[in-house]
């Protein structure tokens, strides 16, 4: 089995690297949606997610070989859609984000270069905040480029489907510029309790 295909034996999540796993696609692109974090906004679904979660609202998106390859024309068309004045921003979600660092890497600085914080971006990611901060130089780098993470892995125990923008309980939205600055996770302060 090729290395980016290998099954986890019992690995911890700073035990997956990116480049031994993603295969460069996407599940699908949704541009000018109002689900995938505040206002309206440009959401790619990257392929391929290690921690499998049961009750997963994506399952489709967990394997590395599905949907198409990232191409420079999707990342031109997203440019494109983000340039519209009513786009607040872009979503990264998944599968995991975090184990498609060169697809979302690239997206990441694109955004920052085009359009500077006049567009925020946001990332949803099955780590939590204190497995990141222990993780490989481009996952800190795409977490050093959003505004907003909502971490932790999805629990079927603990969903709740009245909760802002997140499925159970556990997972945490995090306001990522002000965690950085001050070492500590700082929930998003828009968060309707």
């Amino acid at each position: 089995m090729p290395q980016n295909m290998r099954k986890p034996n019992n690995p911890t999540p700073k035990e997956w690297l990116s480049a031994d796993y993603s295969l460069k696609k996407y599940a699908d692109y949704k541009p000018f949606n109002f689900v995938d974090g505040e206002g309206i906004r440009c959401s790619l679904y990257v392929s391929g997610c290690l921690f499998k979660c049961p009750g997963c609202y994506n399952v489709a998106a967990q394997s590395f070989n599905y949907g198409k390859p990232y191409t420079k024309q999707l990342e031109d068309q997203i440019i494109d859609d983000l340039s519209q004045s009513y786009v607040q921003g872009l979503t990264l979600l998944g599968g995991e984000p975090f184990l498609n660092t060169d697809v979302c890497l690239s997206l990441c600085r694109r955004v920052r270069q085009e359009f500077g914080h006049e567009k925020d971006i946001w990332s949803w990611t099955g780590y939590t905040w204190d497995e990141m901060m222990q993780e490989s130089s481009d996952k800190l780098e795409l977490l050093s480029l959003l505004d907003i993470l909502v971490d932790g892995r999805f629990m079927l125990d603990k969903k709740d489907l009245s909760l802002q923008f997140r499925g159970s309980s556990n997972q945490r939205i995090i306001d990522v510029p002000k965690s950085l600055a001050s070492g500590n996770v700082i929930i998003w302060d828009k968060l309707i309790k």
